[in-house]
């Protein structure tokens, strides 16, 4: 699972049809707008919001940060605090209170994913402050650094000594930030996202969660569900499944969406092939090809290992669909400089050399929540598995693996039961790669009180595509509290 492409998600798609039916949402615990509006934030101007291209971006209107403090232990409420930094946009007009955001990963900033993606959620801000914040163990919020050696791990490929690099990235996560390890995890992201809510000045919370967002949704309604308001989970993930289970169904999503646009691609008149099947060979080949083949870009090179997440990268959207083709024709022809950047805004590198602490977030935040912990022999069994799926995707490189953590898991995020909640929508999307439909339904069945919304479109997540019916169905809900009817589909 991965992170939502926020700054790739630009335009739309052409939508035909969509039958929804809705009926209005029980008094009581699904109103918005109860809070007194005040909070204990103090919001100020944002000073260090980082860009796409790596640069200090300068706020929009509206566009506020602050902090919270919170427990590192849960456990010791009067301890120890670590921040937590927030975000802001405020509402352009009849403010109804606060919608809080959390854009996935596990690791993706929502501080910096809000002040460019904002604009995406125009409809909802205007009655609502978008708020968003780094989740404990990501970027400003502690978050988890592994050392300085990301570009020799994540380039590495089939036949690099991946126990060695495991272990050296497991030394330095250790090294760096040994002391927010044992404290990071969705059960503790959670109970942060209450205090986030008191401190809001929202008697309760409203939410919309994208992708691993949708768990860390799921975790707050489970423990919480008193104090769930109006709640979306777009991009459904299941903590239930398994590590193989999940990169097994991961793979076959990918597998769809190569395939998908593949035959979108030859609709278009292709460079890359003359029908489907060419299309995904000659994608498959080239990355193939570049284990004994890479391509230098200026000082670096197009590696096997960054050429996987090159290509699957655009995969989380059809709108970047073009992107990839245009991308791997290039690379076919020597310039590989697209493909390169496509990888690095998967990984979090940015121009200056630098990372994000996406990936290092997303490791601890994984080995938290889990208490599996698979040997080599089982990668390596797996990996055999999946590639035969889906030939692009490896999974015997580090990231992804809780082998030789040095934190031991548990499976307390996988409970899920908000009985006693407000109905929450769950959205699903029949071809989305990254969270596949299956999870959606799962999910729904788990909360007990989710209300299932199916979008049978392309893509990860799907407010995002800019589906007409989707993005209707959602801002009724959350805008006038009308729950979706059951079996509400959106079709494209």
């Amino acid at each position: 699972m991965k992170k939502p492409l926020a700054t790739l998600l630009v335009g739309a798609v052409v939508l035909t049809a969509c039958g929804t039916g809705q009926t209005p949402a029980p008094a009581g615990d699904n109103q918005a707008g109860t809070g007194t509006g005040t909070g204990t934030v103090a919001w100020s101007k944002c000073t260090d919001l980082v860009g796409p291209d790596g640069k200090v971006m300068t706020p929009g209107p509206g566009v506020e940060c602050g902090r919270i403090p919170v427990p590192l232990d849960h456990a010791e409420p009067d301890g120890e605090k670590i921040d937590l930094a927030l975000i802001r946009v405020k509402a352009t007009g009849d403010r109804l209170g606060s919608l809080v955001f959390n854009f996935g990963g596990p690791g993706a900033s929502g501080v910096d994913t809000m002040a460019q993606a904002a604009s995406a959620f125009a409809k909802l801000g205007s009655r609502y402050d978008l708020v968003s914040f780094d989740p404990r163990g990501v970027e400003r919020s502690s978050g988890v650094r592994c050392g300085g050696q990301l570009d020799k791990i994540f380039a590495a490929g089939q036949g690099a000594d991946q126990e060695a690099l495991a272990k050296e990235f497991v030394a330095a996560c250790e090294q760096d930030s040994g002391k927010i390890l044992p404290h990071v995890g969705t059960v503790n992201a959670a109970k942060d996202l209450d205090l986030l809510r008191a401190a809001l000045g929202d008697r309760q919370l409203n939410y919309f969660g994208l992708s691993y967002g949708t768990h860390l949704g799921s975790v707050y309604a489970t423990h919480f569900p008193k104090n769930v308001g109006r709640f979306v989970l777009d991009g459904a993930f299941d903590p239930k499944v398994t590590f193989e289970e999940r990169a097994v169904i991961q793979a076959t999503g990918f597998d769809h969406a190569l395939r998908a646009f593949a035959e979108d691609c030859v609709a278009q008149s292709c460079e890359l092939g003359a029908d489907a099947a060419a299309v995904e060979k000659t994608v498959e080949d080239f990355v193939e090809g570049l284990k004994t083949k890479p391509i230098k870009v200026g000082e670096r090179e197009l590696t096997y290992g960054l050429g996987q997440y090159a290509v699957i990268t655009p995969l989380y959207a059809k709108q970047s669909w073009q992107l990839l083709e245009q991308a791997t024709a290039a690379a076919l022809n020597g310039n590989a400089t697209i493909l390169l950047t496509l990888a690095d805004a998967y990984l979090g590198r940015r121009p200056d050399g630098t990372y994000t602490t996406a990936m290092s977030s997303l490791m601890a935040i994984n080995c938290a929540d889990n208490a599996e912990r698979p040997t080599a022999a089982d990668a390596a069994r797996l990996n055999e598995r999946v590639e035969k799926i889906f030939p692009i995707l490896s999974f015997d490189g580090v990231i992804g693996s809780c082998a030789g953590w040095p934190v031991k898991g548990d499976d307390a995020a996988k409970r899920i039961d908000a009985t006693g909640s407000a109905p929450i929508v769950v959205i699903g999307g029949k071809g989305d790669p990254a969270t596949p439909y299956q999870w959606s339904t799962t999910l729904t069945e788990q909360l007990r009180t989710g209300v299932l919304v199916t979008y049978e479109g392309e893509g990860h997540g799907a407010y995002l595509t800019g589906d007409a019916c989707v993005m209707r169905t959602v801002d009724a809900y959350v805008l006038e509290g009308k729950v979706p009817a059951k079996g509400t589909t959106c079709a494209v």
